[in-house]
């Protein structure tokens, strides 16, 4: 699953200058202050960052935590458990409020499926969800390329492959 864009930005952009706000963010990386606002805020909700202490004022400085590191010190491995604990509890808020949607959008359109793959066909799959994806994926950064009645829709997909579990396993 890719990762998400300005999540990775933001991280990417604390580790360099150390400490950063919504707007400062913004101007460095293109993105509207509210965008980043919101992610900084779910980067921080989920233990990656944090606000800096401070004096006054509605400034509100950002930083990488800077509590005990983490067991797994790749942030991509922890940037991975961070998107699908945002995945996971947009699919649970859908899923209880899916009664409130208009009627059109009120399908799951969920599926799954087991394939026996090479690890080359396993890329060459993921190349091609990626592909299928490509031309709607600048609409989040350019509003007036969303055709109307557009709404943000969460597009997840995980290869991985299925390991044996142990306790089934002969010893």
């Amino acid at each position: 699953m890719p990762e998400h864009r300005v999540r990775r930005a933001l991280l990417d952009l604390l580790a360099e200058v150390g400490t950063v706000t919504a707007t400062e963010a913004a101007e460095r990386l293109g993105y509207s202050s509210g965008l980043c606002s919101f992610h900084l805020r779910q980067l921080a909700r989920y233990g990656h960052i944090e606000e800096v202490p401070r004096a006054g004022g509605r400034a509100r400085p950002w930083r990488l935590r800077q509590e005990a590191a983490p067991a797994d010190p790749s942030p991509v491995a922890g940037f991975g458990q961070l998107a699908r604990g945002l995945e996971d509890e947009s699919y649970q808020r859908w899923l209880a409020r899916r009664d409130l949607a208009p009627p059109a959008w009120r399908r799951d359109e969920a599926f799954s499926a087991v394939a026996y793959l090479t690890p080359e066909e396993m890329g060459a799959v993921a190349d091609a969800v990626r592909r299928t994806l490509a031309p709607y994926q600048d609409r989040e950064q350019r509003p007036a390329a969303r055709p109307a009645g557009a709404e943000p829709v969460a597009l997840i997909a995980r290869l991985f492959p299925l390991l044996p579990d142990p306790a089934t396993e002969d010893g």
